[in-house]
């Protein structure tokens, strides 16, 4: 996704060109995981770590739905949750438990990308799991991590279990809950996280037909997932894909600002 001249012209005063950029690319995840249906009223997050030591990350105005975030309405704040620049909007801080949790602990957890898709908390709700047996499944194998349900995730004291869970694994199945990504960038997250719910569908409709599955083997299993993440060259075609869905949804960045 090129950002125009035109656009970066637009960024606010004092802003750094790199976070108006990626509070644009933010702005654009938000409407493609509403497009996609993957969004859930004014609930969830997607999050992203901007550069600079003080480890602060965009996230969206609680009370606005995914079609409404902007690159100009994204709340900046700290770890805790809590702004950290004026905004007419609230935080929802108590959501910010889980994400705030893989920022602190994960230096390469950049974006976060956490959703409640039937599909996904189904998965989510059966003994085992994600299965690896499926185009989609394939290619997450041995890349998925699992968290117990505690509750609603609003409780600090649940942090530390989270960072256990995830351990160095960038996808997280929050068991009876739903799905989590995280990924250095935000293309890279999308088309993530884009896998992980093909799998659940897949999986959902192949165990609703009758009949036995067929498996693969390890052996097929780990040449999918390697083949999947050197496919094409880091970042190139990640952000090719999310560039795919905008046209698709007939969205532009001139929209999103």
């Amino acid at each position: 996704m090129d950002m125009s001249e035109a656009l970066m012209r637009q960024r606010p005063d004092r802003m750094a060109e790199e976070e108006w950029r990626l509070r644009l690319e933010l702005a654009a995840c938000y409407r493609i995981v509403d497009y996609l249906g993957w969004s859930e009223l004014i609930y969830n997050h997607i999050t992203m770590r901007v550069p600079g030591p003080q480890r602060h990350y965009l996230i969206n105005p609680f009370g606005l739905n995914y079609n409404e975030v902007t690159a100009s309405n994204l709340i900046k704040v700290g770890l805790d949750g809590k702004a950290v620049d004026s905004s007419p909007h609230p935080v929802n801080s108590a959501g910010f438990i889980i994400h705030g949790a893989i920022h602190a602990a994960r230096e390469d957890a950049h974006c976060i990308i956490h959703t409640h898709t039937t599909a996904g908390i189904a998965v989510a709700m059966k003994e085992g799991g994600l299965r690896h047996d499926d185009f989609y499944g394939a290619m997450l194998f041995g890349r998925v991590a699992y968290h117990d349900f505690e509750g609603i995730s609003v409780r600090p004291d649940e942090q530390p279990r989270l960072v256990r869970s995830l351990g160095n694994k960038d996808v997280l199945i929050l068991r009876n809950h739903g799905l989590l990504v995280c990924e250095r960038e935000i293309p890279a997250a999308f088309r993530l996280m884009w896998h992980l719910q093909r799998a659940c569908e897949v999986q959902c409709a192949g165990d609703a037909i009758p009949g036995p599955n067929r498996i693969l083997s390890d052996e097929v299993r780990r040449q999918s997932s390697h083949d999947a993440a050197n496919f094409e060259p880091k970042g190139k075609l990640e952000r090719m894909v999310m560039a795919s869905v905008l046209r698709r949804a007939g969205l532009t960045l001139d929209m999103l600002a």
